[in-house]
């Protein structure tokens, strides 16, 4: 019975990712048109984030032009290195290392940034210090957490929430090198589940980290898109946190999918590699959009945020005004 069944399964199912060029042969002319038309979205990505890298480097001050630099640059990173992975599929370790590894450093960049936006880690601490801030905000605390205590912003406050954003670039990073090394070696196997594999120990610890370093990007927005709104903090915080779910969960979800068998097997593709496929391909077209969008509310200069006095003063001629007019009332 068991030969029965192995003599259903198509060798090509339980082979490594097919070579590149067996991709090219293996293509039909709807496959050459969708493989050429998806090239170009990623092509485009990456002229409009240069283009968009000479206008920010003319029109911003530093250190702040760098920083939205390495913010806009997500979206066409990914896209390019998911236009490689899905070229040449036995390169997919490579380019979604790449594109993790990018990304950890964008999640430090966007809490750089919203400091940046309030004039820098000093005036941060000179309009933010001995105010107190929300701690129950996702992804580690949300609303099950409301009991958490509010904490007054110091410089040591400041400097813990950007050591939590920071630890998961360095860490994420040794990581990936580390999981290629053992990968090239045969140790390292994303399909494989045993308590002995160590895909099994190194995915979940980066999750913990993930989830980690996502924390205080989340506090400091949660406390400070107030002061913010003038910028469109929130719409461009709105696409870092969709590339964050479209690159990291639903790659995470598909590639579950593929592991399970409901991503069927389509020679010269196995069931995994398949998923990596679509998982690329639907890539490519989302970072695209993303790049479009985020070019949108990134190419243009805005105003000096006013100081924290301006905010005071212009606070009380409102209560003035508002006594002035009870008077003339009465």
């Amino acid at each position: 019975m068991e030969e029965a069944d192995n003599s259903t399964i198509d060798p090509a199912c339980l082979q490594e990712p097919p070579l590149a060029m067996d991709v090219i042969k293996q293509l039909d002319a709807f496959g050459m048109c969708l493989y050429a038309m998806l090239t170009f979205m990623s092509c485009i990505s990456v002229l409009l984030y240069l283009e968009q890298c000479v206008y920010i480097y003319k029109k911003l001050p530093y250190p702040k032009k760098t920083t939205i630099m390495w913010v806009n640059g997500a979206a066409p990173v990914i896209a390019t290195m998911a236009c490689f992975g899905m070229w040449i599929p036995r390169a997919v370790m490579f380019t979604d290392m790449t594109s993790n590894c990018y990304f950890a450093v964008v999640v430090y960049k966007v809490l750089v940034l919203l400091i940046e936006e309030l004039g820098g880690s000093s005036a941060f601490l000179k309009r933010f210090s001995g105010k107190t801030f929300k701690l129950s905000t996702g992804p580690c605390c949300c609303c099950c957490c409301l009991c958490l205590p509010r904490v007054p912003m110091s410089r040591r406050m400041l400097f813990l929430l950007k050591l939590g954003a920071l630890q998961y670039a360095i860490l994420k990073t040794v990581l990936s090198v580390l999981s290629i090394v053992l990968w090239t070696n045969g140790n390292f196997d994303l399909s494989d589940l045993e308590i002995t594999g160590t895909a099994i120990w190194i995915n979940p610890f980066i999750g913990v980290l993930t989830i980690t370093s996502l924390w205080p990007v989340a506090i400091v927005f949660m406390n400070t898109n107030s002061f913010l709104r003038g910028i469109n903090i929130v719409p461009k915080y709105a696409m870092y946190q969709l590339v964050l779910v479209l690159s990291q969960l639903q790659t995470s979800i598909i590639n579950i999918l593929a592991l399970d068998g409901t991503i069927a097997c389509s020679p010269p593709f196995s069931s995994q590699a398949r998923g990596s496929m679509l998982s690329q391909q639907m890539m490519i077209m989302e970072m695209f959009i993303i790049t479009l969008v985020t070019r949108f509310f990134y190419r243009r200069t805005y105003d000096t945020l006013p100081s924290e006095a301006h905010d005071n003063n212009h606070q009380k001629d409102r209560v003035s005004l508002q006594a002035a007019h009870m008077e003339h009332d009465v």
